[in-house]
């Protein structure tokens, strides 16, 4: 592990839960929105993190990475496995024959989204968000240690 890739690991972390937010944010701002481009009122949506899988060393990757060992390693951290849209929470249905999406019986199908669990999961968002700026500022602490001791 080159001196560097704690940097990378914490700044993919950071940007990782940045997206998460923004996508949590996407829901709660599409909370009553009952009719999208296609007609269907919205889903809430939901972001996945994945490691970032290095690949099998092979000599010739071995020989580069000790040749120079201080290179970030791009290829470690987290990543976005991917943003899906929540079907298995339930679509709100809202009597309320008035408004111009209702159903023939009257019913309105409002966005399977939970404010009080998005600002659960926004809370979780932040938190983690700032333990990697945290960690982020501790692995420059013990960078800079590193410079001072070398002087």
């Amino acid at each position: 592990m080159g001196v560097f890739d704690s940097f990378h690991i914490n700044a993919s972390g950071l940007t990782a839960e940045r997206f998460r937010m923004d996508t949590i944010a996407e829901n709660v701002a599409n909370a009553n929105t009952t009719r999208t481009k296609d007609g269907t009122p919205y889903r809430r949506k939901v972001v996945t993190f994945e490691e970032k899988i290095l690949p099998e060393p092979t000599f010739s990757s071995l020989l580069a990475s000790n040749q120079n060992k201080y290179k970030a390693n791009n290829r470690a951290g987290v990543k976005i496995g991917g943003v899906y849209e929540d079907h298995v929470t339930d679509m709100n249905m809202v009597y309320d024959p008035a408004h111009p999406d209702a159903d023939e019986n009257g019913y309105v199908t409002y966005p399977n989204v939970n404010i009080i669990t998005e600002m659960t999961n926004l809370i979780d968002a932040s938190r983690a968000y700032e333990a990697n700026a945290t960690a982020f500022g501790v692995s420059k602490a013990i960078a800079q240690k590193g410079l001072d001791i070398g002087q």
